[in-house]
Formats: C-alpha cells, structure tokens, sequence
C-alpha cells in the first residue's frame, strides 16, 4: 500500500476568508515504512496572515515573495499523491484548503477526495481515546513520539511526526507478532476435540529466565505502542 502523510500551513484558520497555502509538506509511506520520498513546497499566497498565524509558522511574506504560487505546483503535487492514500491529522482543515485552492483554477481539477481516500488520524485518536486531547502534541507525548525538535509549525515536519503518529496509533497485531498465522476457513461445523476433566491442583510450568525476560520484552513493547497491555489486566484479575 502506498501512503502519503499531508500537513499545510496556511495565512489563517478559515479559506473561507480568503486564506491561502503557505507550505505544503507529504512524506511517503510503502507498506507502512518510510520510502525516503518527500514532497515539500513554500507558497507565495498573495494576501496577508491572520494575526496570529504568522507566529505560528515562523513564515513571513518577504521569505515567501519569492517562492511559487500553488498554481506553478499544482501538477507536480498532484502527481505525487496520485493514487495514494492520503493520512491527514483533521483532515477537514488541509482538504478545504486544498479543494479552495484546486478550485480557484477551474473546475478541471475536481475534489482531493475525488483523487484519494482520506485518513484521518484525528478521528482515529478520538476513537482510540475518547474525551482526551488529541492534538499532534498531545498523541506524541502519549505515544511515546520523540516531537522535541518541534518549536515551530511547519509541514515538512509535521508531516513527518505525523507518520510516526500514525503509525504508533495503528500498530496492530500483524506488527507485533499476530498477524503471521491465517486459518483456512472451515467447510462446515468443527467438531471441539474433548479433554478429560482433571481434578485437583493444576501443575506449575517452570518458566526459564530468557524466556521471561522475552516475554516482559514483548509486554513493554505493547504497553509503549498500545497504552496497555491485555496480560497485565489477566495478570491482576
């Protein structure tokens, strides 16, 4: 599968007030890893910041009076996402963006979500943990997301935490061990083997130290990507 995580930075909150694109960050994900490919671009956007904004991203209009408009991108852009699945934190915010911008070039570029499906980690996280904040800040530091070299907002970077985000967020059985074993279905109902009932105390297993080692190994390696480990609540059951 191949995955392009998408940040942008624009002049305000709303491209309803005529707010534009100042940058535009993706990474490449092939088969949930990094391929190393990146697509990274300031705008020029030929209106003011917000206030506010500007703070925001660090970006000023005499950095940005040099650089391209979104018009002099468009194609290359759109061809590195074509036909990937686009990973988006509040993917609502850089689509209506990106759909003002397409559309102020005429109807022939269409919708982003007419080219790509969407993710959006956003959802993703409240899911996973309702009532809590879900900021990119926030899911790094409960992920366990190194975003100390993160001063600033900007897409390059933000992309690029995001898919680390992402993929903390997402890990699932198949990345730790799970996923390897497929059952063929059965062609009709299965008949349970029976064992026979055995009384009394159940014997101990001796469990050798490497192998408890490896096994605490393996539960801190589920607590870090998933928040908790299922054992431990066996364990204290």
């Amino acid at each position: 599968m191949r995955q392009i995580i998408l940040d942008t930075e624009t002049t305000g909150l709303e491209w309803k007030k005529g707010n534009r694109i100042v940058e535009i960050g993706c990474v490449e994900l092939l088969e949930r890893r990094p391929s190393g490919r990146s697509f990274h671009r300031y705008l020029r956007p030929d209106c003011a910041f917000e206030p506010g904004a500007q703070e925001v991203t660090g970006l000023t209009l005499d950095f940005l009076a040099d650089k391209p408009v979104f018009e002099e991108v468009v194609e290359e852009f759109l061809a590195f996402v074509d036909g990937a699945e686009l990973v988006i934190h509040n993917a609502s915010f850089d689509l209506g963006f990106l759909d003002y911008e397409l559309s102020r070039l005429g109807e022939r570029y269409g919708r982003i979500g007419d080219r790509n499906a969407v993710v959006d980690t956003l959802l993703l996280a409240r899911e996973r943990f309702p009532g809590q904040r879900n900021s990119l800040d926030a899911l790094c530091k409960r992920l366990g997301v190194d975003n100390s070299h993160r001063q600033l907002h900007g897409a390059l970077l933000d992309a690029q935490i995001l898919a680390e985000v992402y993929l903390a967020l997402t890990s699932g059985q198949e990345e730790i061990g799970f996923g390897h074993a497929q059952a063929e279905p059965a062609a009709g109902p299965v008949a349970l083997p029976s064992y026979a009932t055995v009384s009394g105390e159940r014997p101990r297993i001796a469990v050798a130290a490497d192998e408890e080692q490896a096994h605490q190994g393996r539960l801190a390696t589920l607590r870090k990507k998933a928040g908790r480990a299922l054992w431990d609540e066996l364990a204290s059951a």
